[in-house]
């Protein structure tokens, strides 16, 4: 499997994290749209079908994490 730079993953996550607190504030159609379209980029970089294990195998792959570490999973 092809994997994707840490720095893309870390911009998809800060991404998908940014869309999430605007979602959570006004819940426009295009922000949601925009969170569909990162959540799938994810799912595909990450080998994964669902964006919580995305973001998971996303953050386990950027430097300094840990194969034990949950840390990252509270973020």
């Amino acid at each position: 499997m092809l994997m994707a730079h840490p720095a893309v993953l870390k911009n998809l996550i800060e991404q998908y994290e940014t869309l999430r607190i605007l979602q959570a504030e006004n819940g426009s159609a295009e922000v949601r749209q925009r969170m569909d379209d990162i959540a799938y980029t994810l799912c595909v970089s990450t080998g994964t079908r669902d964006v919580d294990t995305a973001l998971i195998a996303a953050r386990h792959q950027l430097p300094g994490a840990l194969p034990e570490d949950d840390s990252l999973l509270t973020g």
